[in-house]
């Protein structure tokens, strides 16, 4: 097998959460392909129900005379007239479904951005008798299909090339594939979705898991054989070849899809490991106050790991949106709620609205909040985004979004107190809201379990005997909850481990008193920008992991307060 041979995605220091994936080399003798071929198994008879096969592809086009130019095979059974089926790319790079139609005949479709020379999530579906094509979350196939497909049919289920018998060994990938994952009986994606940003792993509906290992070519992890057709003895799989970790860096900057980023050596990387060594982070602030009748829907952004002033972003899809409160994933940015006036009275909003974060332009709805309401504190992890409390009646209720999928919010549960104002921090499974009005200030931190849904428990005391409107930010470890009023104005930071109860612990001081101020962080630095009393646009920044007062960051572009901030790397997500 001349070319077909295993590439590292990952390596150590945490850089990629992918173990490895599959190089097709396509016609590499002019006249044979190599790819793998998975042995005849019923499992992979999806019958007339639903199923999702996905993978990461990076396709390349063919050079020479001595290849047939019109597609690339993917993955395919042998037959498609009868019922099997083609995923291919297509000559212009384009993904190409073939296959059956209920009473007779094929259908042939072409859809969608080039696959060429850069990774794209590639997901085909069924659900409802309707066949779904998607690149990178986007669907751009569809076509009304209910009769029964087996992708082993003739045999055998081909990866990296045609498969079809009337065409042996023909249409071979030219190429690379990562997480190869056949599901029976569920379709996972039915509309827009955010691709997966980490290793797949098989659940009870899993069928086919494969190309994720670099040290084993046919490595499948549910069982089914897979046999690598070609030259697999020889050197064109080179088991000991060395695994090559591009240094640190080198993918800044070059970001696509969302969540997968490409280097220029070709490696794909997800965002993991450590945040000032592999160049992320980047934040966005959105909303807030300033002093004017109307209150602005701007957005803006900064790079977390280096100081700066903001950049203009775009725009919410509502103005007047004070004390609006953000969070999101690795992809998306998120701002619910928020009102005029500070919230005590006009316009009080219900409104979710949300940004890709690695591209600039104005928001998009999302949905809507369970209340019309302001002064809420907002959290996530790479799942779920949770809000909770608010005014400018107190309140104790708490509700949640999945990030994916746009929708309104729906309950989760109820804090230990009605309050406004409070604070929010967040590790990839808990989420913890600090301090708030009652009316009256309190101390009291309550926590919840993101991924259950339920009231949540008592967590300890703020070191102050009161605090509203503060800032949270968190490293996934370490919480930390700056700024606010008692109802003097405060600078005062301080601390909490997530994962541990208990009560917070002094961190430091920020460089002045900050109200309302917005926060952001990576899994290294917290960010505060703002403040309501006096309204500044200075920002400063903290090293989460170690105790100390901030130090200056840069400007907002304006003068502000009670911002909405999250970004691409904070602390559930890095």
């Amino acid at each position: 097998m001349a070319n077909l041979r295993t590439n590292n995605l990952s390596g150590e220091q945490g850089q990629n959460a992918i173990r490895g994936a599959v190089n097709f080399g396509g016609y590499v003798d002019g006249s044979a392909s190599d790819y793998l071929s998975v042995a005849d198994h019923d499992d992979l008879n999806m019958g007339t129900g639903e199923f999702t096969f996905e993978c990461w592809l990076l396709a390349v086009p063919h050079a020479g005379a001595s290849y047939n130019p019109n597609y690339m095979g993917i993955a395919s059974s042998q037959n498609y007239t009868t019922d099997g089926f083609l995923i291919q790319v297509a000559n212009d790079g384009q993904l190409r479904l073939v296959g059956p139609l209920s009473g007779g005949g094929y259908f042939d479709q072409s859809a969608g951005p080039s696959l060429f020379n850069h990774w794209n999530h590639v997901a085909v579906v069924r659900t409802s008798g309707t066949i779904k094509g998607f690149v990178n979350g986007i669907e751009v196939i569809s076509a009304s299909q209910g009769t029964t497909i087996d992708f082993s049919l003739g045999g055998s289920f081909n990866i990296g090339e045609n498969g079809y018998s009337q065409y042996p060994g023909d249409y071979p990938l030219r190429g690379t594939i990562s997480n190869l994952r056949l599901t029976k009986g569920l379709a996972r994606y039915t509309s827009t979705f955010i691709p997966p940003a980490f290793e797949l792993t098989a659940d009870a509906d899993t069928v086919l898991l494969c190309c994720q290992n670099s040290d084993d070519v046919t490595q499948e992890e549910t069982g089914k054989t897979i046999t690598g057709v070609g030259n697999l003895a020889t050197a064109g799989y080179n088991k000991t070849q060395p695994k090559v970790i591009p240094p640190y860096g080198v993918d800044a900057g070059n970001t696509f899809g969302g969540p997968i980023q490409q280097s220029s050596q070709g490696y794909m990387y997800f965002p993991t490991g450590r945040t000032e060594e592999r160049g992320r982070g980047r934040g966005v602030y959105g909303g807030g106050g300033i002093s004017s009748p109307t209150n602005p829907a701007n957005i803006s952004y900064i790079n977390v790991q280096s100081q700066g002033n903001t950049t203009r972003f775009g725009s919410l899809t509502t103005s007047n949106r004070t004390w609006t409160h953000g969070y999101g994933s690795s992809t998306r940015a998120i701002w619910s709620n928020g009102g005029d006036t500070g919230g005590a009275g006009g316009n009080l909003s219900n409104v979710i609205d949300f940004v890709t974060i690695a591209t600039t332009g104005d928001a998009i709805d999302f949905g809507d909040s369970t209340i019309n309401n302001t002064w809420r504190g907002g959290l996530s992890n790479s799942i779920r985004g949770i809000t909770g409390g608010g005014g400018p009646s107190a309140v104790n209720t708490i509700d949640f979004i999945i990030i994916a999928n746009l929708g309104d919010a729906t309950d989760f549960g109820d804090l230990t107190q009605a309050r406004r104002g409070v604070g929010a921090m967040a590790s990839s499974t808990r989420g913890v809201f600090a301090g708030g009005v009652t009316p009256s200030y309190v101390n009291i931190m309550d926590f919840v379990t993101i991924a259950t849904t339920g009231n949540a428990s008592d967590f300890g005391d703020m070191t102050q005997a009161s605090r509203h409107d503060s800032g949270g930010c968190s490293s996934g470890t370490r919480g930390i909850i700056g700024g606010g009023q008692t109802p003097t104005a405060l600078n005062t930071i301080q601390f909490i481990t997530i994962a541990s109860t208990g009560d917070a612990s002094d961190f430091g001081d920020l460089q002045q008193t900050q109200v309302a101020c917005g926060t952001l962080d990576n899994s290294i630095r917290g960010v505060f920008s703002g403040s309501y009393s006096p309204m500044i646009n200075t920002m400063s920044f903290i090293t989460i992991a170690t105790t100390g007062n901030s130090s200056d960051f840069g400007d907002n572009t304006d003068a502000n307060y009670a911002m909405g901030g999250t970004s691409d790397s904070h602390g559930g997500l890095s």
